[in-house]
C-alpha cells in the first residue's frame, strides 16, 4: 500500500492579503497552512519526503507541494494515479466559529474546507477522483502520528504543541499499540506557539520561521528581570490547566490575523518593540529569556497530570514547539520520562508524513513501526548531475575525483587546517536540520570560527550558536548525555551541557550558557558522516565537527548538485565535497602558483629565489605547468614563461602583470 500525504494550504495566505491590505512581511507570516510538503510511506517504511521550498526557493511556502510531490512519486517510480490515497494533515469542520465573521466565513469557504481542498487537488491533477482518495486528517492527529509512529515505541505519551490546529493550540494523547486516543485538548487562546510566535515578532524576527533565533537569544538574557510579566504571558492553573492571556487583547478579526493588540499589550508590558534593523540590546535578550521560561514551565505543568500515577514512560513530540531544542532539553533533564523521541520535521512539513502514516496505519493495521533512523527520504543527486554541475565552475577551481578513503582524509585534514567545507552527500534530509548529507563543516575548536562563519560565510546574527556533530560512542565523554541515552540525540533536537573540561577546546559549539545542540551520529546510520568524524578526531584527539546547514541567508537548504556547486562557488565557503568529488576554489595568486610548482616539482616552497630548472625542471614539465597556471588563472600564459622567468619571483611577478 502505497500512501502519499500532504501538507499547507495553497490559497491561505493569497486570502490573507486580499483580506487585510497593507501587511508587513511580519504579519503576512502569521497564517495557517505554511511549510508545505510531501511524503510517500508504504508497509516498508518511509519511501520519500520532501519540503516544497527546497524546491521553490521560497522558505516556509504554503503552495500546492506539487515539486515535492513529483519528487516523491520519482522516488517509488510510480505516478499520482498509483497511491491508494493523499492523505493531507488538516480536517476543518463547519463550527459556529465560522460565522464569527466575515474574515472566517471566507477562511472556511476559500481555504479550509473539503471543497476548497478538493478544488486545489483537482487544479494540479485534474483525472484523479479525489473524492475517493483524499483523506483529511485532524491536524494535531497528523502531528501525533508523525512522531508516534515511528518513535519505536509500544506505548507512549504524545505532546503537540504548535501555533494551532482547527480549534486547538495543544494537545496530549496516549498511544497505545497502533492507536492514538487524545486525552486532552487546550483551546487556541492557550497557544504556546503563538505566543512564542508574538514574542518572535516582537523581537523584530519573522513569526513562524524565526523562533530559534529568540531560543539561541535567550541564553545571554535573565528571566527574573521580567519577573512581574510572567503571568501577563501565560498562566497555570491546577491540574495542567493553561491560558495565555495575551491573547485576549486582540480584539476584532483584524488583530486576530495579525496579533496587534497583543502586540501592542506587549508594548505596555516591556516597552517599545525592536525595529528588525536595530540592535539587539539586553533588554531585548531578557525578554527572549522570559518568553523561553514561560514555555519550559508551561510544558512541564501540562505534562506532569498526564504522566502522574505510575513509572516514567516514553515521550513523544511535535509540532512547531518541539523544535524548540532547549526546551527539550529540559524536558529530557526532567525525570518525568523513560524516553523521547522527536519526530525531526516536527514542524508543519511533517504533517504530510503524519498523516500518510496515520492513514496507513489505519487501512493497514499490520504496518510495523519501528523506530526511525536518519530522515535521509530527499532528492539525491542522479548519475551525471555533479559532474555536470561542477562543469559550470569558472577558471582556477580545482576538481579532484577520489575514493571514499581519500575524501574522508583530504576532508579531515583541510578542516584541521582551518578550512570551512560544504559537505553534499547522498540523500537530502527531511526537516529543518542538516544532518550530515546538506552540511558546512567546520573545526569547533577554533576560537574565531564561530564569528567567521556567522560574520563571512552564512551572513547572519552574531548571537547564533552552532552544532557539534559527534560519534555516538563518544558524545556521553563530551557532553552531558546519559548513556544508553544518545539515540535521542540523532537528530539534533535536544540541547545538552558541554562537559566543562572541554568547553574551551569546543568554542565554536558551546553557547554562551555552557550548552550545545548535539547530534550524535552512529556508524550504521550515517556512515561516511560517522568515518569523517573519526578520521578528524585522529588529528585533532577531539572527533567532533562544527554542523551547519548548508545554505546562505535567506535560502533554503541545497537540494540539488547545480544549488550545491552555485552557492558554493557564490560564498567564501573554502571547499566543497560533492559526491566523490573534491572542490577546492582559487586562492590568491601567489598561493596558486606556488601549489603548481610543489605539484610538479614535488618541492618544498618555493621562495622566490627558486629557479624552475635548477629544481629539475625541463623544457617538457615547463610546458605543463604554463598549461596548469592557465587553467589556474584563467589568463593566456605563454608557454615558455618559465623560459623566461625560471625563478619562482619572477614568475609571479609575470602572472600578476598578466593578471591585471
Amino acid at each position: 500500500m502505497l500512501i502519499l500525504g500532504i501538507s499547507g494550504l495553497h490559497r491561505s495566505l493569497a486570502v490573507k492579503q486580499s483580506l487585510i491590505a497593507g501587511l508587513e512581511p511580519r504579519e503576512r507570516r502569521m497564517a495557517q497552512g505554511l511549510d508545505s510538503a510531501a511524503a510517500l510511506v508504504s508497509e516498508d517504511g518511509v519511501v520519500a519526503a520532501a519540503a516544497q521550498e527546497r524546491f521553490s526557493g521560497d522558505k516556509g511556502t504554503n503552495l500546492f507541494p506539487r515539486d515535492a510531490i513529483e519528487a516523491c512519486l520519482r522516488a517509488a517510480g510510480i505516478g499520482i494515479a498509483d497511491v491508494d490515497a493523499v492523505a493531507h494533515g488538516f480536517r476543518y469542520e463547519p463550527t459556529p466559529l465560522v460565522d464569527l465573521d466575515t474574515f472566517s466565513r471566507r477562511w472556511f469557504d476559500e481555504v479550509y474546507c473539503e471543497r476548497a481542498q478538493l478544488d486545489v487537488l483537482g487544479e494540479q491533477y485534474p483525472d484523479i477522483d479525489w473524492r475517493r482518495k483524499l483523506v483529511r486528517v485532524p491536524h494535531h492527529l497528523a502531528h501525533a502520528a508523525s512522531a508516534y509512529h515511528l518513535s519505536g515505541f509500544e506505548a507512549a505519551t504524545v505532546l503537540v504543541a504548535d501555533g494551532s490546529g482547527e480549534t486547538e493550540s495543544t494537545t496530549v494523547f496516549a498511544g497505545s499499540g497502533p492507536r492514538l486516543e487524545r486525552l486532552r485538548s487546550y483551546p487556541l487562546m492557550s497557544s504556546l506557539g503563538l505566543l512564542y510566535g508574538i514574542v518572535t515578532h516582537y523581537l523584530g524576527f519573522l513569526p513562524g520561521m524565526d523562533e530559534y533565533k529568540v531560543m539561541g537569544l535567550a541564553p545571554y538574557g535573565d528571566w527574573h528581570r521580567h519577573a512581574d510579566t510572567v503571568e501577563h504571558l501565560v498562566r497555570l492553573g491546577p491540574d495542567g490547566a493553561l491560558a495565555v492571556p495575551l491573547l485576549a487583547f486582540n480584539k476584532d478579526a483584524v488583530e486576530r490575523e495579525t496579533n496587534r493588540g497583543a502586540l501592542r499589550r506587549l508594548g505596555e508590558l516591556l516597552g517599545p518593540p525592536r525595529d528588525p534593523d536595530e540592535p539587539i540590546e539586553q533588554r531585548h535578550m531578557d525578554i527572549a529569556a522570559t518568553v523561553q521560561h514561560c514555555l519550559e514551565e508551561a510544558l512541564l505543568h501540562v505534562l506532569r497530570p498526564a504522566v502522574a500515577g505510575g513509572p516514567p514512560r516514553p515521550l513523544c513530540l511535535a509540532g512547531g514547539v518541539a523544535l524548540n531544542c532547549t526546551a527539550n532539553g529540559v524536558l529530557a533533564a526532567s525525570g518525568l520520562f523513560s524516553d523521547i523521541f522527536v519526530q525531526p520535521a516536527a514542524g508543519d512539513d511533517g504533517t504530510a508524513l503524519g498523516a500518510a502514516l496515520w492513514t496507513l496505519h489505519e487501512r493497514a493495521s499490520a504496518a510495523p513501526r519501528r523506530r526511525m533512523g536518519m530522515p535521509y527520504w530527499g532528492d539525491a543527486a542522479a548519475p551525471g548531475q555533479i559532474e555536470e554541475a561542477l562543469a559550470g565552475l569558472g577558471p582556477g577551481y580545482r576538481v579532484e575525483r577520489l575514493g571514499p578513503d581519500d575524501l574522508v582524509d583530504r576532508v579531515a585534514d583541510r578542516i584541521a587546517d582551518g578550512s570551512v567545507v560544504a559537505w553534499f552527500q547522498g540523500r537530502m534530509e527531511f526537516g529543518p536540520r542538516a544532518l550530515g548529507n546538506r552540511s558546512i563543516l567546520a573545526d569547533p575548536g577554533g576560537p574565531l570560527m564561530r564569528a567567521h562563519l556567522n560574520d563571512v560565510v552564512k551572513q547572519r546574527e552574531e548571537f547564533r550558536p552552532f552544532a557539534p556533530a559527534v560519534p555516538a560512542e563518544d558524545a556521553a565523554r563530551y557532553f552531558e548525555i546519559e548513556p544508553g541515552r544518545e539515540h535521542m540525540y540523532q537528530h539534533m533536537l535536544f540541547v545538552a551541557p558541554v562537559r566543562a573540561e572541554y568547553r574551551d577546546r569546543l568554542p565554536a559549539v558551546t553557547h554562551v550558557d555552557g550548552s550545545a545542540r548535539v547530534q550524535v551520529v552512529g556508524q550504521d546510520s550515517a556512515p561516511l558522516f560517522w568515518r569523517l568524524l573519526r578520521r578528524f578526531g585522529e588529528r585533532r584527539e577531539l572527533p567532533v565537527l562544527l554542523n551547519t546547514s548548508f545554505n546562505l541567508r535567506g535560502q533554503p537548504i541545497v537540494r540539488t548538485a547545480a544549488e550545491a556547486v552555485a552557492t558554493y562557488a557564490r560564498s567564501r565557503i573554502d571547499v566543497l565535497a560533492i559526491g566523490d568529488f573534491l572542490v577546492t576554489r582559487p586562492g590568491p595568486l601567489r598561493d596558486r602558483a606556488a601549489g603548481v610548482w610543489r605539484e610538479f616539482l614535488a618541492v618544498d616552497g618555493p621562495a622566490d629565489s627558486d629557479h624552475f630548472f635548477d629544481l629539475g625542471g625541463h623544457s617538457a614539465l615547463a610546458v605543463e605547468v604554463a598549461l596548469r597556471l592557465r587553467e589556474l588563472t584563467g589568463t593566456d600564459v605563454p608557454l615558455d614563461v618559465l623560459f623566461e622567468h625560471p625563478r619562482f619571483g619572477e614568475l609571479l611577478a609575470a602572472l600578476e602583470a598578466g593578471d591585471d
